[in-house]
């Protein structure tokens, strides 16, 4: 007898003794007076035998059918290998329109080793953060390096952009290293979409951050930095990847859900990958996505004098030498212009590059004209150690040329030679 059975038998024979009243029996066994009384019945006539369940040993009236049983493992061991249970239960409903509970596929995925349970970790409590009221107050920006493409095509990074009211994500994008340049195209894609937020919140990447020790006074600035500054979007810094852990909890989510839907598409560039991103946020922010407690839209328009295309530059000041000439990335540059020279000695200039490497120079305001003097050999490059793989892979290498092997006979192995080897080539003896 189970428990539950056990503990019917004891109020039974209460209530057949007297003991105990049906109505107080129904209240212990949460049951109805008129089953306390069929159950006191059946004791009376079958004694505890009566008490035990008639179902039991029995084939269940909601079993599965062995046919879909079937059909549903091997969907998931030919077109769905690796998948978790959610992501191939999801995935059996809408593409196959085959229905059974989670748990019934977790359990035959286990069976057929399909999928192995893994143990459950031990809790790490974190402090929570409530999420912000409005959408467009914060979101959250992170790079994931990843094998998006498995083995069909090189690694890469994925810029997530996850707003912290909703929860939806914003911007994704794949590049091919986090630098400076690719989140520039990441935050212009996203003003031209949503607006501009009050704040992104990102991790410490020197980015986002200056991190040497000796320019930690506060007052050097990234070029991203700046950037936000011109554009009137503060960026804060999280202390602690669980800080930003909602977008690192999207990163994990991404790394299972959109690698295998690149490989269910046989999506393997970086192209075609950005293509279908916009189909696959929107299914994604369908599934996650909350509704924030302030229904207002906190992003702003961009003003008539913000012009990303001169904002979100690499941009550097400058103080003119005697001879009206600068140095930026290792180029020296002549200033022409048609006013006296000496007025514009020592003065002080902008010098902005664009992703296309073109320079331009400004003072107060104005465009200055400028030929290249000399160009300086290039020093050893300082790179992140995320940006080092990409580095190598994008460096021009030159051919190796051998000299060709010198035969035997030639005029410098022979002077190399004892005399005695030159005379039996010579054929003296």
């Amino acid at each position: 007898m189970s428990v539950k059975e056990v503990s019917r038998l004891q109020v039974m024979e209460a209530v057949s003794s007297r003991r105990m009243k049906q109505c107080e029996a129904g209240r212990v066994l949460c049951l109805t007076t008129r089953q306390v009384r069929r159950l006191q019945v059946l004791y009376l006539e079958q004694g505890a035998a009566g008490l035990i369940s008639r179902r039991r040993g029995k084939r269940s009236n909601n079993r599965l059918d062995d046919a879909l049983k079937e059909k549903a493992v091997t969907l998931v061991a030919n077109r769905y290998v690796g998948f978790g249970p959610t992501l191939a239960h999801e995935k059996l409903a809408l593409e196959h329109d085959l229905h059974l509970s989670l748990e019934s596929l977790r359990q035959l995925m286990i069976d057929k080793e399909l999928w192995k349970a893994r143990s459950a970790r031990k809790p790490v409590v974190h402090q929570m953060r409530e999420r912000r009221a409005a959408k467009g107050e914060l979101v959250q920006i992170d790079g994931s390096p990843h094998a998006w493409f498995e083995d069909r095509g090189p690694r890469c990074t994925l810029l997530v952009f996850i707003d912290d009211a909703t929860g939806d994500v914003q911007h994704l994008r794949f590049v091919s290293v986090e630098d400076t340049w690719s989140y520039f195209e990441a935050v212009e894609s996203y003003i031209h979409r949503h607006g501009k937020p009050l704040a992104f919140y990102s991790d410490k990447h020197s980015v986002f951050k200056v991190n040497a020790r000796e320019t930690q006074n506060g007052e050097a600035i990234t070029q991203f930095g700046r950037a936000l500054q011109e554009l009137d979007i503060q960026l804060i810094c999280a202390n602690s990847p669980q800080a930003k852990g909602r977008v690192e909890r999207m990163n994990q989510t991404l790394q299972d859900r959109l690698v295998k839907e690149l490989r269910l598409q046989g999506i393997s560039t970086m192209e075609n990958a950005n293509a279908m991103l916009p189909t696959f946020i929107k299914s994604l922010n369908a599934k996650f996505g909350v509704a924030p407690r302030n229904p207002r839209d906190a992003h702003r328009p961009l003003g008539h004098k913000e012009k990303l295309e001169s904002i979100l530059t690499l941009q550097a000041s400058r103080v003119l030498s005697k001879n009206l000439t600068l140095q930026f990335d290792n180029t020296v540059y002549q200033i022409k212009t048609p006013r006296p020279t000496y007025a514009m000695r020592r003065a002080h200039v902008r010098v902005s590059q664009d992703r296309k490497g073109e320079v331009t120079i400004h003072y107060k305001g104005k465009q200055l004209q400028y030929e290249i003097h000399h160009r300086q050999t290039a020093q050893a490059k300082i790179v992140t150690p995320k940006e080092i793989n990409a580095t190598l892979d994008n460096t021009p290498r030159k051919a190796i040329s051998r000299s060709p092997s010198l035969k035997s006979d030639h005029p410098w192995r022979k002077n190399m030679m004892p005399v005695k080897k030159q005379q039996q080539l010579q054929g003296v003896r």
